[in-house]
């Protein structure tokens, strides 16, 4: 199988997956400074069923982690089904206040 390669294409803000020269998956996000609402995970259809949608936000999760500095919003459907599935991730979740 070909190696996965995960790209983070800040001028466009989104994460991308490839396999080999194709991209397989993206995850596009909005960065306030402090936050970092992800909005859109999305698969090539022809690349469905695979586990990348998974796998970029997966990998888009531990740089967040990494760097320490933003929490995240999920406003995309699939991201918030993620981290209800991973509970070990909720401390990087953005806490709303009332």
């Amino acid at each position: 199988m070909t190696e996965l390669r995960f790209t983070h294409e800040k001028d466009a803000s989104r994460y991308t997956l490839h396999r080999g020269d194709d991209l397989v998956s993206a995850l596009d996000y909005r960065d306030d400074g402090s936050t970092v609402a992800m909005t859109r995970a999305y698969t090539v259809p022809t690349f469905r069923g695979n586990g990348y949608a998974g796998e970029v936000v997966e990998r888009a999760v531990a740089e967040l982690e990494g760097s320490g500095d933003r929490k995240v919003i999920p406003v995309c459907w699939y991201v918030a089904d993620w981290f209800q599935m991973h509970p070990d991730h909720a401390g990087l979740l953005h806490q709303r206040t009332a």
